[in-house]
C-alpha cells in the first residue's frame, strides 16, 4: 500500500484539550517530511468550514477524539475521497481503532503504507416537509426519526420500495448502517451486523407492541418512513436527525425516503484484527 504524505489532524478540543497531543502529533509528521494541518472541534455539531484547498490536497484524516468525532469528521470532508482513521480518546471506540499510546508508531506506519483500507457503506435521507423536499443528508452510523416534545409515542409507516411494510407506534425507528449497529441500533435491542456488509437495518425505538422487532434490507431497497397523525386534536411532533447531528423538525404526512448512499468511507485499518474479537474486547459477555 502505498503510504500517506498530506494529512489533516481533525481534534475535539474537549478530548484533546488544548491540543497537545494533536500538536506533537503534526510536528512529528513534519519531521518525517510530510504536511499535516489541524483542524479543531470547538462545538458539538458537524463541521463544515475546512477549507476546499485543505481537503483538496489532503489524503488522510487523522481524528482525535471518540466514535462521534469520527461522525462528524467524515461528515465535514463531504465527497472527497480521503481516508481516515482514529485515534481513541473516549470510552468503546468501535471506529477510533489506535490507542493514545500507539500514536506516533501510526505516524510511521501510515506514512511507510503498513495498513489497508476498508470501505463502508453510508446512507442518504431525504425529508420532505409539507410537500417539499427541505434536506438531503449523508449519515455513516444511522439516520433517527424520534419523537419531539410531549412524551407521546409516535405512529410511522414504513414503506419498502414503495409497498407499506408495517405501522409502527413507538418513541422512534432508527435506519442504520452495518457500521451503525453497534451503536443506537444496538442499545435499542437490533442486531450486530458485520461492518464490511452492505445492508439496512430498520429497529424501532421502544415499540408498543411485541411483535414489533428489527428487520434488515438489502442495501438496494429505498425507505420510506412517514409520520402519521395518531390523535386528531393532537398535532404529532418528530425531529430527524442524520448521526445524532443536524436536526429536522418533522410533522404529520412529511416523510423521510432513505437508501444507500453513493459515497463510501474508506477507513484505515492499522492492526489485522477480526470485527467480532473487537467486539468481544468492547462490550465483553456473551453475543
Amino acid at each position: 500500500m502505498k503510504g500517506f504524505k498530506d494529512f489533516i489532524i481533525y481534534s475535539n478540543v474537549e478530548k484533546d484539550y488544548d491540543l497537545i497531543l494533536s500538536e506533537g502529533l503534526r510536528d512529528y509528521i513534519i519531521s518525517k517530511g510530510c504536511n499535516a494541518l489541524i483542524i479543531s472541534e470547538d462545538w458539538n455539531y458537524v463541521n463544515e468550514y475546512i477549507d476546499e484547498e485543505a481537503l483538496n490536497s489532503a489524503e488522510c484524516v487523522i481524528v482525535m477524539g471518540g466514535d462521534g468525532t469520527m461522525l462528524r469528521a467524515a461528515h465535514a470532508i463531504g465527497n472527497h475521497n480521503i481516508s481516515m482513521i482514529g485515534v481513541n480518546l473516549g470510552t468503546l471506540g468501535f471506529l477510533t481503532e489506535v490507542e493514545e499510546k500507539n500514536i506516533l508508531k501510526m505516524a510511521d506506519r501510515l506514512i511507510s503504507g503498513e495498513f489497508s483500507l476498508e470501505k463502508r457503506m453510508m446512507l442518504t435521507g431525504c425529508v420532505t416537509i409539507n410537500g417539499e423536499e427541505k434536506i438531503c443528508q449523508d449519515a455513516l452510523n444511522d439516520i433517527v426519526l424520534s419523537r419531539s416534545g410531549t412524551l407521546r409515542i409516535v405512529a410511522f409507516n414504513i414503506y419498502v420500495n414503495g409497498q407499506l411494510l408495517d405501522t409502527y407506534e413507538a418513541d422512534g425507528v432508527i435506519v442504520s448502517t452495518p457500521t451503525g449497529s453497534t451503536g443506537y441500533n444496538l442499545s435499542a435491542g437490533g442486531p450486530i451486523v458485520s461492518p464490511n456488509a452492505e445492508l439496512i437495518l430498520v429497529t424501532p425505538i421502544s415499540p408498543h407492541a411485541l411483535s414489533a422487532k428489527s428487520v434488515v434490507f438489502d442495501a438496494k431497497d429505498v425507505i420510506k418512513i412517514e409520520i402519521l397523525k395518531k390523535r386528531r386534536t393532537v398535532d404529532t411532533e418528530s425531529i430527524v436527525s442524520f448521526d445524532g447531528n443536524n436536526l429536522c423538525d418533522m410533522a404529520a404526512g412529511d416523510y423521510a425516503e432513505i437508501k444507500a448512499a453513493k459515497r463510501y468511507i474508506n477507513l484505515v485499518k492499522m492492526y489485522d484484527v477480526n470485527f467480532y474479537e473487537v467486539l468481544r474486547k468492547k462490550i465483553g459477555g456473551e453475543l
